[in-house]
């Protein structure tokens, strides 16, 4: 077995890597934690001419026609240099979801945009509930002859402050069936109506309240059919705790070196700590979960890719990756000791985008019971 990546795939890596590098420092990461933005409109500009934004996009929409696999090698990257920003929201979760369902009316309108970095998008699909079962989806929307009315409130929607369009489940029918239903309309931003309330993340992401109060939609904006649009939910759920999976993997492939580094530079006792046997390890654990988050994270992003049945493989990875990178923060913190903990220091930064990113799309023990379902408890 072959597990290496193509000759493509690695220049994608170190091209990405090496901009990245220059381009999103972590100074550049400690701003944005503290701007309104939470984004810098310059490396969202830059990520766009080098094509990124349309990597899995057909070329006829502007994009590269590339697979997700090689999308799971850049979002590696981006985890490792915690880039901040809509891309996830937009080239992922919402702009797949265009790919696969829209019409091709919606496809010309919507991806030319997303792959020139000229549109952001963000999914409004969870609620107070926070659950991301069909139940959870309690967003009225009523027929107005052609138009819906859109009125409830969606929570922890990320980038909604600087979307130009929300992705928006809502309850178009009461139904014995919690999945049956449940329809997704593209909602301009800028629509009267809608209300932006921030909210405080242990990340310093930005994510919202969002209430729509009769926001009225045109029928033509319906993606997929109505009552008929939680398949395409449960498409944008295993796509989006996929790529969570591949940002965390190069989170914690980061932590891993950095704490591997630390190791043979502190000394105590008259001798690097990465000489004691405990310290050793410590390590060996972090490297044994880092990979194991590869390879059951490209394991599932090759089966994705190549059209194979892989909802169980991306529960697997949700639960195991969720799991590992917030346990190779520990171990990280633990060897680090104090100025770990420190705001100047970057172990912070991961392991608290580690806890944002476990819970995300599902967290681990959501994810175990889907695995469960899936091999017939």
């Amino acid at each position: 077995m072959d597990f290496a990546l193509s000759e493509e795939q690695e220049m994608l890596r170190k091209m990405s890597r090496d901009f990245l590098e220059k381009e999103c420092p972590k100074t550049l990461i400690r701003e944005l934690e503290e701007d309104e933005k939470g984004y810098s409109p310059d490396l969202w500009k830059k990520m766009a001419e080098l094509g990124w934004m349309g990597l899995v996009f057909p070329d006829q929409y502007g994009g590269e026609g590339l697979k997700f696999l090689d999308l799971a090698v850049l979002i590696e990257e981006m985890g490792r240099a915690l880039v901040p920003g809509p891309f996830m929201s937009t080239v992922v979760y919402c702009g797949q979801a265009i790919l696969s369902a829209g019409t091709e009316e919606q496809k010309r309108e919507f991806l030319p945009k997303i792959a020139k970095g000229n549109l952001k998008m963000a999914l409004a699909l969870t609620e107070p509930s926070a659950s991301w079962e069909a139940s959870g989806v309690e967003l009225k929307a009523a027929r107005e002859g052609e138009d819906y009315l859109l009125s409830g409130t969606k929570l922890f929607i990320s980038d909604a402050h600087i979307a130009d369009y929300f992705l928006c489940a809502a309850r178009t029918k009461q139904s014995a069936s919690s999945q049956d239903g449940i329809t997704l309309f593209l909602v301009d931003a800028k629509s009267p109506g809608i209300k932006l309330i921030p909210l405080k993340t242990i990340a310093s992401d930005r994510q919202f309240e969002v209430v729509f109060d009769k926001v009225k939609v045109p029928g033509k904006n319906i993606l997929g059919k109505v009552d008929q649009g939680w398949q395409i939910v449960r498409d944008i759920l295993a796509k989006g705790a996929l790529a969570q999976c591949a940002y965390m993997l190069g989170g914690a492939q980061q932590v891993l070196e950095m704490t591997v580094n630390y190791a043979k530079e502190r000394v105590q006792f008259g001798r690097p700590i990465g000489s004691f046997q405990a310290i050793q390890h410590k390590c060996a654990d972090m490297a044994t979960d880092v990979d194991g988050c590869r390879f059951i994270t490209y394991q599932a992003a090759w089966k994705l890719s190549e059209g194979l049945p892989c909802d169980l493989d991306i529960s697997m990875a949700k639960a195991w990756v969720s799991d590992a990178y917030r346990r190779s923060c520990v171990q990280g913190h633990q060897i680090h000791g104090g100025i770990g903990f420190i705001k100047d220091h970057d172990m912070q930064l991961y392991y608290r985008r580690a806890k944002a990113s476990e819970i995300a799309f599902g967290d681990a023990d959501f994810h175990r019971e889907l695995v469960a379902q899936q091999i017939g408890l």
